[in-house]
C-alpha cells in the first residue's frame, strides 16, 4: 500500500510558471492588453503550493536515498536537499510528519533555496477513503518569498466509474520577496487518478484535474480562473501535458492557456484578445 502521497496530484509546480518564467515573442500587431500580471501571480501560488505537495511527498513515501535523489531516470528521483530533517509521528491522532529546512536557506536539488517547516497531518493512507491530509507552514520560504496558509485534501472514494477522486481545497498567499507585495489565493479543485492505483509506483500515476481558483495579486488587482477543458498530469513529467485554464482579471478579457495535446515538453501557448504567444515553461 501506498504511504501519504499527497503531491499525487500534481508533482508538476503544474500551472507553475507557466508564464511567469515565460519567455514571449512580441509581434507589431501585439494587442494593447498584454498585461500577464495577475496570471503570473496565479501561476506562482499554485506553483508554491503544488511544490508543497511534491515535498510532503517525498517525506511520507521515500527515504533518505529516493527523497534526496536528483537521479533523473529514477522513478523515485527528488527535489528536497540533505539538509532536510524529516520527523514522522504515527502516534499522535492525526498522525503528523514535518519538513523542516532550517532556518537559513537551504538550496534544493531543483535549484531553488527553502527554509523554514512544512507541516503535514493526516488520517490515513492516501488511498484510504475519507481519510484527509492536511498542509500548513512555519516561517516557511522559497527563493525568499513566504508561504503561508492551508491546503487540504480529502479522499472521496472510487465514483461511479471506478476511479478515485479527492478534493483539494487551498486558503493562502505569498508574501513576495523584497517588499514585492501579497498575493491572496484560493483554489477548489477535484482530482481524479485515472492510473497507477494498483501499483507502489508512484511515477506510473495519472490525474485529470478539474475546478476553479481567485486571488488578489500582488498590485492589488482581483482573479480567478476555471479549468475548462481538464488538466492531464502525468507524474514522470515535469509539466501539465494538456489541458485549457482560463483566466480573467477584473475588468480585463480572459487569457486562455493551453498545454497542448498530450506531450511531454515544456510549451504552452496563452491567447489574449485572438492573439496567441507560444510559452516555453520554466
Amino acid at each position: 500500500m501506498k504511504t501519504p502521497n499527497f503531491a499525487k496530484y500534481l508533482m508538476v509546480a503544474a500551472t507553475v510558471g507557466i508564464i511567469l518564467g515565460a519567455c514571449r515573442k512580441k509581434d507589431d500587431d501585439e494587442p494593447a492588453d498584454s498585461d500577464t500580471t495577475a496570471a503570473a501571480d496565479n501561476s506562482i501560488s499554485e506553483g508554491y503550493f503544488n511544490d508543497a505537495n511534491s515535498i510532503s511527498d517525498q517525506a511520507a513515501a521515500g527515504n533518505l536515498t529516493s527523497f534526496l535523489s536528483t537521479d533523473n531516470n529514477s522513478d523515485e528521483r527528488g527535489i528536497l536537499s540533505s539538509c532536510a530533517t524529516i520527523t514522522k509521528d504515527t502516534v499522535s491522532n492525526p498522525h503528523t510528519i514535518t519538513v523542516d529546512f532550517g532556518n537559513t536557506n537551504c538550496l534544493c536539488s531543483d535549484g531553488r533555496n527553502r527554509r523554514g517547516i512544512i507541516n503535514i497531518a493526516y488520517t490515513g493512507h492516501y488511498k484510504d477513503s475519507a481519510s484527509y491530509h492536511t498542509i500548513t507552514f512555519t516561517n516557511y520560504f522559497v527563493d525568499d518569498n513566504q508561504v503561508t496558509g492551508t491546503k487540504t485534501v480529502t479522499n472521496n472514494g472510487h465514483d461511479n466509474s471506478g476511479y478515485l477522486t479527492f478534493t483539494i481545497s487551498v486558503n493562502g498567499s505569498i508574501i513576495k520577496a523584497n517588499g514585492g507585495g501579497t498575493i491572496s489565493w484560493t483554489s477548489n479543485r477535484t482530482r481524479k487518478m485515472i492510473q497507477g492505483e494498483t501499483t507502489d509506483i508512484w511515477s506510473d500515476d495519472i490525474y485529470l484535474i478539474t475546478g476553479t481558483a481567485s486571488g488578489t495579486s500582488a498590485a492589488g488587482n482581483s482573479f480567478t480562473a476555471t479549468i475548462t477543458s481538464a488538466l492531464k498530469v502525468k507524474l514522470d513529467c515535469h509539466h501539465i501535458v494538456s489541458g485549457v485554464l482560463d483566466l480573467t482579471p477584473s475588468g480585463k478579457p480572459t487569457r486562455t492557456i493551453n498545454w497542448g495535446n498530450g506531450d511531454c515538453d515544456n510549451q504552452a501557448t496563452v491567447t489574449i484578445n485572438g492573439h496567441v504567444y507560444n510559452i516555453t515553461l520554466h
